[in-house]
């Protein structure tokens, strides 16, 4: 400090008066030094301790639920490491209930099927067997054809077969007061309608209005079939009502079955006699006719008539097919078909019109 006190005394004008101040201006200059050190200290303190006032005020002014960069500012900040710790604590406590959901319902749910359905196969199963046993019969037995005549008289005795579950082939006798309503009735029904032609018989019998008879020409029999069809058709096809002398002459029948090949509807054989000529005639022709098997009620009560199906019966399993013929004056027929067409469905047979028959 000499040294230097000496050089600046050199650059002054008059050194050589004042060695006694020399001192004095060491010293001031000393305190001088020593006050700018002091005035630098506490500058660089108090910059400090603004510092540690920022960094302590923006850990206090953050709410506790801080992102995780706000939670590394605070871990690296010695003082107010505290503060933060309760933050993760907190986040911690709500990732444990999560997986606690999870495995509650799947205990529950695991335990309940597997006992349940492992017995249950079991009797299904022999359910299955004995189910298949019941179907069985429902294998095919035969068809079955229910034709009833005489309808026309009245409507009274048409009504429950518009109502028996299933197909019927309606007959409608042509030139009766309800002969045209009885045939859009059954129509209506969703059955069949077909021509219940009048013929002669052997006998003396009147068969009725629109009638055929032997002495007729071929035109006359083709007038008359157009005319009764007419009235209550569209028709399906043609059987004869009492006609025995009729079915027995090859000639007119020859008439009567190329009318209905020209009209393309069928010929049903009510055979009322065992002598017809039809299926002879049909078979010249290469013309294929329906021929009753069963007459359904020739005796008036439900067991007579029940006997009279079951021979049909036997006859379609052993022939294919059985076709019956009954009549809308049976009071007792049209609730035995009702009756019965669900247990023959259930026994396997198929209930047919006679123009599905003609058909299989």
């Amino acid at each position: 400090m000499k040294k230097t006190v000496k050089k600046k005394k050199t650059t002054v004008k008059k050194p050589g008066k004042r060695k006694k101040g020399v001192f004095s201006d060491a010293i001031r200059a000393f305190l001088l030094v020593g006050l700018i050190v002091l005035i630098a200290a506490g500058v660089s303190a108090i910059i400090i301790s603004l510092m540690v006032t920022d960094t302590t005020v923006v850990a206090e002014s953050t709410p506790p639920e801080v992102t995780d960069t706000v939670i590394d500012t605070i871990v690296t900040t010695p003082v107010p490491t505290p503060t933060p710790t309760p933050t993760p604590t907190e986040i911690i406590t709500i990732v444990t209930p999560t997986p606690t959901p999870t495995p509650t319902p799947t205990p529950t749910l695991t335990p309940t099927p597997t006992p349940t359905p492992t017995p249950t196969p079991a009797p299904n199963r022999a359910n299955n067997t004995t189910s298949a046993v019941v179907q069985r019969p429902a294998e095919h037995k035969g068809y079955l054809v229910f034709v009833i005549d005489d309808a026309g008289n009245n409507l009274r005795e048409l009504e429950p077969f518009l109502r028996v579950p299933g197909p019927l082939t309606i007959a409608v006798l042509p030139g009766l007061p309800y002969s045209e309503e009885a045939a859009r009735r059954i129509r209506a029904a969703g059955k069949e309608v077909i021509l219940h032609q009048p013929m002669e018989a052997i006998g003396a019998q009147d068969p009725g209005p629109g009638a055929i008879y032997s002495g007729m020409s071929e035109d006359e029999i083709r007038s008359i079939l157009a005319r009764n069809i007419a009235e209550i058709g569209p028709v399906a096809g043609i059987n004869n009502h009492q006609g025995s002398k009729i079915t027995m002459d090859a000639e007119i029948m020859k008439i009567i079955l190329s009318f209905c090949a020209d009209n393309r509807i069928y010929f049903l054989d009510s055979r009322t006699t065992a002598d017809s000529a039809a299926a002879s005639v049909a078979r010249e022709m290469g013309i294929k006719i329906a021929e009753r098997n069963i007459f359904i009620d020739n005796e008036q009560n439900k067991d007579a008539m029940l006997r009279y199906i079951s021979n049909g019966l036997t006859r379609a399993q052993r022939n294919g097919s059985a076709i019956f013929i009954g009549h809308t004056w049976s009071p007792d027929l049209a609730p035995l078909l009702t009756e019965q067409f669900a247990l023959y469905k259930e026994q396997g047979y198929t209930m047919l019109t006679v123009s599905d028959i003609l058909k299989q």
